[in-house]
């Protein structure tokens, strides 16, 4: 167990939530089983060659593979990019996925998927020749229901270079599992992953109308019912982050709006430590609320701001000596940027879905096969 500086210890996974209900039966993997490769894109001409040639070139029996590109509509090369490596290569097919966004169109691979475990793979990210082989590996060694790797960053430029380093930062990722490359076991969701086909049976597909956390909602979801997550050094992949501050704010707000989604949908979290951000937003907001009621309460939201600064600070400062003086002039608007983004998302998914009835849906199963 650790403590990480967004104030909550992290244990994988939480054991309870398995324990106080059935567990979820899984029947013998094949050494070699069907593998549905699942790619969600809208608009990615410019890395959407890369991945599914990743796809296709797997270490993998190729007659034990396919790969399914969710296309959301895109209105650049994406959709003839794709069609010129179908036609080299007949395990790779476009779908369409009206519901444009990535979990919509993970649902309608997963729907056309053959396979016994459907892996996802994602448009922005470079993919291990054996990622495929080392997911139905662990999936196989260790009994999971999802078997993932670390979130691994890569930088092509000097903002991302800062928000790697800033990634690698407790204050940035609040000390989450699938964050680090070296940690093995049971965990609450990792990045991506490879999913055994009964766990879309029995808990449902993704949230279709989710712009983000799908995974995580999923993987809690799976948890909820018996099922299990694991974490795998072996399995490897790299993805790229956004590339500017405000990309990276709209990243995290959305973010935020797919946790208060996933709180209304399941009625709690597996963990507080996502709530920490906006704990924050609203108690400087409170504090700021009070000041303008009360003049003589005023210091109080200042010594909250001189606080949270110098915590950043002294926390840039230290990234900075292991990631080098070149990223630390970015660390400082980098982690309030996604803090504040991250905060102000929960508020506005909260309010969207207030009145939604989203505890009452149940997710769409996948219809076993006979």
């Amino acid at each position: 167990m650790r403590l990480s500086l967004w104030g909550a210890p992290e244990s994988a996974p939480r054991q309870a939530v398995r324990s106080e209900r059935r567990r979820l039966l899984l029947p013998p993997l094949d050494e070699r089983p069907m593998c549905s490769v699942v790619i969600p894109c809208l608009d990615e001409e410019a890395s959407i060659e890369v991945v599914v040639r990743g796809a296709m070139e797997q270490q993998y029996p190729a007659s034990r593979l396919e790969i399914l590109v969710c296309d959301g509509g895109s209105r650049d090369a994406t959709r003839t990019l794709v069609a010129r490596l179908a036609a080299v290569d007949p395990r790779v097919r476009i779908v369409d996925n009206p519901g444009r966004f990535p979990s919509a169109g993970l649902n309608e691979g997963i729907r056309r998927a053959s396979g016994a475990v459907i892996v996802r793979m994602d448009a922005h990210a470079e993919y291990a020749p054996d990622y495929v082989a080392a997911a139905v590996d662990t999936l196989r060694r260790t009994g999971a229901t999802v078997a993932g790797g670390a979130a691994r960053a890569r930088a092509s430029g000097a903002f991302q270079r800062a928000l790697v380093a800033a990634l690698s930062s407790p204050l940035g990722v609040g000390g989450s599992a699938y964050r680090d490359a070296a940690r093995e076991g049971f965990v609450e969701s990792v990045w991506g992953g490879a999913f055994r086909r009964e766990a879309f049976e029995s808990v449902g597909l993704f949230d279709g109308e989710a712009r983000a956390n799908e995974d995580a909602e999923l993987n809690q979801r799976i948890l909820e019912a018996g099922g299990s997550v694991y974490l795998a050094p072996e399995i490897v992949s790299f993805y790229y982050p956004r590339a500017s501050l405000g990309a990276l704010f709209s990243q995290y707000f959305d973010y935020g709006q797919g946790r208060a989604r996933t709180l209304l949908c399941r009625r709690r979290l597996l963990s507080p430590r996502p709530l920490i951000p906006f704990a924050a937003v609203t108690l400087l907001g409170a504090l700021g609320l009070l000041a303008l009621a009360i003049p003589a309460a005023w210091p109080l939201p200042v010594m909250a701001v001189l606080t949270y600064g110098a915590l950043v600070l002294v926390e840039s400062l230290r990234v900075a000596r292991r990631h080098g003086a070149a990223v630390l002039p970015r660390l400082p608007l980098i982690f309030p940027a996604m803090h504040a983004a991250h905060g102000a998302g929960v508020w506005a998914g909260l309010l969207r879905n207030a009145g939604a009835g989203l505890a009452r849906r149940r997710p769409e199963r996948l219809l076993a096969r006979g």
